[in-house]
């Protein structure tokens, strides 16, 4: 396709800036672990489901909401016995070795039963128990293996959508038997990616819950029972309509790392994983957004999984117009976090979004020219191209136009991923009759326009030009300002830089469950996967 011809050294300024202004906060997750680090070691190992004696329900119950899973109780019970400096795997492992229980799930149930002793062994102790932990944590990255080439088959046999960009669609009814027939009635309707966003709030419980739930509330409960049922339904849906229906759920909030795994687990195909979404619009502390981040990247990167990032949330508290360079800024950062992570360039959904007020005097000249930027930034990753929300109101007819306008903006500057926009957006939840006539929309748009991408080749310092390179500046004076402040990004999250939300460091959700690590700290999930991406 035509894109627009950057300023190869801005490029490159803009790049090594963007790995100045995130280093810090990559040094912070070397240096650091959190609860949801260790518990997803745990997972990766295979301790699965709750303690029947706490929270709500019995141990016979289907939803397990507000039931405190095992992976909880075992990582509470060796911080509060040894801490956490040393890591879970060390004091868990050295109390099988020792002969404590016959395995995880045994162990467990005498944490709950109070039994459970722990302790951080030394010398030849250690190296057992390093070693058991190892090849426990590595039956479960090779399930993660696995899968992948499992996905890689189903493509070549089942073969790839026959057009880019892919179409996205989010269901999300609160009840995943509910969810399923609806994911592939869209699958049928002409949906490429089903989305099942979380219910409302999950983001912010500092567990997984455990099994099928079916009383989500604006979205279904993300669990390791309801990626599973999905994912056999969309395979089953995929071998009607001969072609792989991928899917995807988020992998944000306090349970990223552990959500990651089960995502690996289970086989989806795609995570909603910004770097900085949860800080800004949950108000998740900083600092374990960072290390969870890392950790949970790195499990993508391992299991071929694309991750899509939020920029385009930054525009609907921030105008489209004066902020489009702090899209561009995340964008760079999140390539930068994410490459440091072992992602690669086809693993990059970076998103961004057509959010600027239609009334504004050539709004979708300026909305080519923010689009073929990122494309042009970022030409080997699968964009994600966000429709408008902000600037919907009551009138449908208009907010049909828009969408197709996206969806023709989409085809004219060749991005890999769109969300399909709905006329009633963010204004009512949209029904039924709205997600088919959205369908409608950008198949129609999509067929007509055909490659018309290769044909879209706007002048050297004409308006789209002029404009990119407006905000690319822009972008660089920022990471410049952001590379030079000692605290780099996390003191820009602090001054308001993005979506106009400040949050400090020390506040927010979750800072209680980051951990400083010891000398003798042991995470054998990391070491493993590190391994993985020094080869790379």
């Amino acid at each position: 396709m035509s894109g627009l011809v950057l300023d190869p050294v801005l490029v490159a300024r803009a790049r090594e800036l963007a790995r100045r202004a995130a280093e810090p906060v990559v040094e912070l997750a070397r240096r650091h672990t959190t609860v949801s680090v260790e518990r997803a070691v745990l997972r990766l190992a295979g301790l699965t489901g709750t303690d029947p004696v706490t929270g709500e329900g019995s141990a016979g119950d289907e939803q397990s909401v507000g039931r405190v899973p095992w992976v909880n109780r075992v990582v509470d019970a060796v911080r509060d016995q040894v801490g956490l400096g040393s890591g879970v795997a060390l004091p868990v492992w050295h109390a099988l070795a020792s002969g404590a229980a016959p395995g995880l799930q045994a162990l467990a149930e005498q944490v709950g039963a109070g039994t459970a002793r722990f302790s951080v062994p030394a010398g030849a102790d250690a190296e057992r128990a390093r070693d058991a932990a190892r090849d426990a944590v590595a039956a479960g990255i090779a399930r993660i293996d696995a899968n992948r080439t499992r996905r890689e088959e189903l493509v070549a046999t089942l073969g790839d959508p026959p057009r880019r960009p892919w179409i996205y669609l989010i269901v999300a009814t609160g009840d995943i038997h509910e969810d399923i027939p609806q994911a592939q009635a869209a699958a049928r309707a002409g949906a490429d990616v089903i989305a099942v966003i979380r219910s409302t709030g999950q983001s912010l419980l500092d567990y997984v819950p455990e099994g099928a739930t079916r009383t989500g509330y604006a979205g279904t409960y993300a669990t390791g029972e309801n990626f599973r049922l999905m994912r056999a339904a969309l395979d089953d849906v995929g071998v009607e309509l001969g072609r792989y229906v991928r899917l995807t759920n988020y992998a944000s909030g306090l349970c990223m790392p552990e959500i990651a795994v089960l995502a690996g687990l289970e086989r989806l195909d795609m995570m909603l994983n910004d770097a900085m979404y949860g800080i800004l619009f949950r108000d998740i502390n900083p600092r374990r957004t960072f290390v969870d981040q890392r950790f949970s990247r790195m499990v993508h990167a391992r299991a071929g999984i694309i991750i899509n990032t939020g920029e385009d949330n930054y525009l609907t508290t921030a105008d489209a117009v004066d902020e489009a360079h702090t899209v561009t800024v995340s964008q760079l950062l999140n390539e930068t976090l994410a490459k440091e992570a072992g992602l690669e360039d086809w693993q990059l959904g970076l998103g961004h979004a057509f959010e600027i007020d239609p009334d504004v005097p050539e709004s979708f000249r300026l909305e080519l020219a923010h689009a073929l930027l990122a494309r042009s930034l970022f030409p080997d990753a699968p964009l994600k191209w966000m429709p408008p929300t902000k600037h919907m109101t009551g009138d449908v007819f208009r907010g049909y136009l828009l969408d197709g306008f996206f969806n023709l903006a989409g085809a004219l500057t060749g991005q890999g991923i769109l969300l399909v926009g709905m006329m009633t957006e963010a204004v009512v939840t949209p029904w039924l009759s709205d997600r088919d006539l959205a369908l409608r929309n950008v198949r129609y748009v999509l067929d007509a326009a055909g490659n018309l991408a290769e044909d879209f080749a706007p002048p050297a310092g004409g308006f789209i030009d002029r404009r990119a390179d407006t905000v690319l500046r822009e972008a660089v004076d920022l990471l410049g300002r952001i590379a030079d402040h000692p605290e780099g990004l996390i003191q820009a999250i602090a001054d308001g830089t993005f979506g106009i939300t400040k949050r400090s460091p020390d506040g927010g959700r979750g800072l209680d469950g980051v951990v400083a690590t010891g000398p003798d700290a042991y995470n054998p999930a990391l070491e493993l996967l590190e391994r993985e991406v020094s080869r790379a």
